[in-house]
């Protein structure tokens, strides 16, 4: 099925009357899943080659550059001689590394890979060699001279934009936003689920530089306060296309076409030449390789955007990024819903499994590192540090344990806030005595939501947060417990 299939049966069935929500609630989805085994977190690290103490990155490294005509970084090869792919970037494990020297890599076809020091997270932004990579499919090779979005869809005017119409005919914004993967923590689940392990890694923050969506809305006259299908280029042809579907009233708040992220342009494996940043909700919603933008009254739901068996501009709106617990196999889909806070869809009658837009309260010790061993210094004092987030929302408290969560203590706020958007880094004075401690922290946002402990067993059925524990679902999304985020370090005289 063709966009312009689809858009003619738009345009016939809107003079259909409107279908009622209870009448679409009950057309389910069922996406099976096969069992990989992966490592646990402590063989990870070990794996990993942790050093023990405590070193700080300080900065952004000159990898961070980039070449603005397609993406490429100038100082490393970017693909492979073996397994080249015509109109692709082509990758295997080592190569990836080469170019992103700080991440640990889960595959380098697709390019995946998580940060591999939580040290790394001690300056507010994160250098782009140390950024996490997810991608369904490799990177297309994609020049900013050519590349275009169309915009389609309840629209007065259906156009194909440029990169160099975004840069020069509306307004530039710069954004702070903590991206992270909406499987961030998927490691920490027992039993495992399917997926790449990612345990701390899958996030880091930057500043994205780039034209607001909604003077580019407003320029060519939306006819509809629904929702905006936004589309990738990454997908080979007869896979299906990475889409996802925004809120109008969030694209309108903050959201911004980007083509630089902290000052420099993006690199084929983070979007370039332009991708959306949906400030403060998960990463699969900043879609990268933009090529389409589609208004429409509803989310990406039913037959006419699938083609047969396919699920071709559906399956990451309505099947995957799903929280789906373990007495349920199949995900229920809707055209619309009310709340895109996850926690409070968590916590509703009215959306059985949740969507992963708006980022759950989380937060974690970055320093000393798991299994440092570490002095204090001459006043008898450790620095703990750490970052915390919150969504769209404030972080109002974070406060540290030293001894496993049995008691805490509250740490103090450090370093920029340009924004709820974006991280908050915080400090603990810790007063010490030699001996072994196991650190965490908790965050709690400003409508007093707080992280959950652990994460719940399979056989208990949960749905929502409840009794400090995050339900167990399938696919290993939104963890925010902070117990399996534990820092086990060795304090000594020195």
């Amino acid at each position: 099925m063709t966009m312009n299939d689809i858009e003619a049966s738009e345009r016939e069935s809107a003079t259909t009357t409107d279908t009622t929500q209870a009448e679409t609630n009950e057309t389910t989805s069922n996406e099976q899943t096969k069992r990989e085994r992966y490592v646990s977190r402590r063989r990870y690290l070990a794996a990993a080659g942790m050093a023990v103490g405590a070193s700080v990155l300080a900065g952004c490294s000159q990898l961070e550059g980039g070449n603005p005509t397609d993406g490429t970084q100038t100082q490393t090869q970017t693909g492979t001689e073996s397994g080249q792919r015509p109109g692709y970037h082509t990758y295997d494990a080592d190569s990836l590394k080469e170019k992103y020297s700080g991440l640990k890599i889960f595959s380098g076809s697709p390019p995946n890979g998580e940060t591999e020091r939580t040290d790394k997270y001690t300056e507010f932004k994160t250098s782009v060699e140390d950024s996490y990579i997810r991608s369904h499919y490799d990177s297309p090779k994609l020049t900013e001279s050519e590349h275009t979005i169309s915009l389609t869809g309840k629209i007065q005017e259906q156009t194909d934009l440029s990169i160099a119409s975004l840069k020069s005919d509306f307004s530039t914004e710069t954004v702070a936003h903590t991206m992270q993967c909406a499987g961030n923590g998927r490691g920490y689940f027992e039993p495992q689920v399917a997926g790449s392990q990612w345990t701390f890694g899958a996030m880091g923050t930057a500043f994205y530089r780039g034209t607001p969506v909604s003077e580019v809305l407003d320029q060519f006259g939306v006819e509809s306060d629904g929702y905006l299908a936004v589309m990738g280029a990454d997908a080979p042809e007869g896979e299906d296309v990475f889409a996802r579907s925004i809120p109008l009233s969030k694209v309108r708040k903050d959201t911004i076409l980007a083509y630089e992220r902290n000052g420099e342009p993006l690199t084929a494996e983070h979007g370039f030449p332009v991708r959306l940043i949906v400030p403060g909700w998960y990463g699969c919603n900043s879609v990268k390789w933009v090529n389409r933008m589609h208004v429409m009254d509803t989310m990406l739901y039913g037959e006419k955007w699938e083609e047969g068996d396919q699920r071709l501009y559906t399956h990451w709106q309505q099947y995957s990024y799903r929280i789906l617990p373990a007495q349920d196999s199949e995900a229920k889909q809707y055209k619309t819903i009310d709340t895109f806070d996850t926690e409070a869809q968590m916590t509703s009658d009215q959306v059985k499994h949740p969507y992963m837009y708006e980022m759950l309260t989380k937060s974690f010790v970055t320093s000393p590192i798991d299994g440092a061993t570490v002095s204090p210094n001459s006043e008898g004092t450790i620095d703990v540090l750490g970052v915390a987030w919150a969504g769209e929302d404030e972080v109002k408290q974070v406060e540290v344990s030293t001894d496993g969560g049995k008691t805490f203590s509250e740490a103090e706020f450090a370093g920029p806030h340009p924004g709820p958007t974006a991280w908050r880094m915080f400090r603990y004075e810790w007063d010490v005595t030699p001996g072994e401690y196991t650190l965490v922290s908790r965050a709690t946002d400003e409508n007093g939501r707080s992280q959950p402990a652990t994460i719940s067993k399979p056989d208990e059925n949960l749905r929502q947060i409840q009794n400090g524990k995050y339900p167990w679902n399938r696919k290993g999304y939104g963890n925010n417990a902070y117990m399996p985020e534990a820092v086990t370090v060795t304090v000594t005289n020195g």
